[in-house]
């Protein structure tokens, strides 16, 4: 397998400055399945930093610039953003770091059911489940300036959509025209006045995308769109081919690598290399996963939490398991599909595992793969993201 190494990623967030004042900087943002807050926390002392009240519970994302952490409260009807308190510039050679308190910024972009949150070229998109609208903002304006001003675009019906956004245009989910109850059939490219470039990208029972480098992938029933092109987005579909039936709903995307990694049904994931003669290959679990992420500072890894409690380290060269780890109890996948389960973020040298039940956060060290410490959280820990870095601190 041929991965293309994607230097664009592998920035001052994650390359040491080499010099006596060097400084690490890591922290966890949790938010709790239940309670309408997020906590956060210094990965490396273990402190609670800041706990932030939001409208409802929320699904956390952050961006590459790893300014600010994002919560989208579907039952809350907004997004926020909570100011890591972490900035690395990048030198070229090195990179400066300021490091300051977690701050919940008071300007929020309101919707009816946001669900999608996608970053790409410093510009967030927002898509609205409830009204199938899109709000389409700049990362600076709203965390540097607190007034996010959203450009608007409507989809045309309510349904359980995405949008990306891509340079000048933005990719928009189109609801299926006889039931916008069901997943979307394809995608549409709008221009900045909101004007449908083209035609339709076919792409039955839509769900899940991800960027790795210059290119992004949108999960399909029959296979993946790709997208590439710096002016106007091309859109081409990669076919699952030989694989078993079945299709990818979840996908997240390599950084340092450039490749996707996707479930294929409940108790396997797919390692994707779009530009690979046999871009799919299949990685057996030995049981069913709960949740998966890359490693943006190792590139050759990726980590999957099984419902037998333990966390996997994935090989993405070999396309095998490299080692696993008893980190929590079982936590069966049986059930809806929101229950509390454990989710995973990696935070510099360590694996941040949540722990629901337990009401702690573990952290595994990734060289020794050794669980190092828990931090207790008060409630049910769930969704959570890392954002920091190393740098000079002037």
């Amino acid at each position: 397998m041929r991965f293309l190494m994607s230097l664009a990623l592998t920035s001052s967030l994650v390359a040491p400055a080499l010099a006596d004042d060097h400084v690490s900087a890591w922290r966890l943002f949790v938010g709790d399945h239940a309670a309408p807050k997020v906590t956060a926390l210094d990965a490396l002392s273990g402190d609670t930093l800041g706990t932030f009240s939001l409208s409802s519970p929320a699904t956390l994302y952050t961006t590459r610039s790893g300014h600010a952490v994002y919560a989208v409260q579907g039952a809350g009807d907004q997004v926020s953003a909570i100011s890591s308190g972490i900035a690395v510039e990048d030198h070229g050679d090195h990179g400066d770091i300021a490091v300051s308190d977690p701050a919940l910024i008071d300007a929020v972009v309101p919707g009816e059911k946001p669900v999608h949150f996608v970053e790409h070229g410093g510009k967030i998109a927002l898509f609205f489940d409830g009204s199938g609208k899109t709000s389409v903002v700049s990362e600076n304006s709203w965390v540097d300036d607190g007034a996010p001003s959203a450009a608007e675009f409507d989809s045309g019906a309510p349904h359980h959509g995405v949008a990306v956004p891509w340079g000048e245009y933005t990719i928009v989910s189109v609801p299926n025209p006889e039931d916008p109850t069901k997943l979307p059939i394809g995608v549409n490219v709008l221009d900045a006045s909101g004007a449908v470039v083209g035609d339709i990208h076919a792409c039955a029972d839509l769900h899940g995308e991800a960027s790795s480098g210059n290119m992004l992938a949108i999960a399909c029933a029959q296979g993946l769109l790709i997208v590439t092109g710096s002016g106007a987005p091309d859109i081409t579909l990669l076919p699952y081919g030989d694989l078993p039936t079945g299709k990818s709903t979840t996908l997240v995307g390599g950084i340092g690598f450039q490749y996707f990694l996707g479930n294929y049904g409940p108790d396997k994931v797919v390692i994707i290399d779009p530009i690979d003669a046999s871009p799919y290959r299949l990685v057996d679990l030995s049981t069913r996963r709960v949740h998966f992420a890359t490693d943006p500072i190792r590139p050759k890894f990726a980590y999957i939490f099984t419902e037998d409690g333990k966390l996997n380290q994935l090989d993405i060269v070999s396309g095998k398991i490299a080692q696993s780890l008893a980190v929590t109890e079982p936590y069966s996948m049986d059930g809806e599909w929101n229950l509390p389960r454990p989710r995973i973020a990696v935070a510099g040298d360590v694996v941040a595992v949540t722990d629901p039940n337990a009401g702690e956060v573990h952290l595994i060290d990734i060289a020794s793969f050794t669980q190092v410490k828990s931090l207790p959280v008060e409630g049910a820990p769930y969704t959570i993201v890392a954002v920091g870095g190393s740098g000079t601190k002037h």
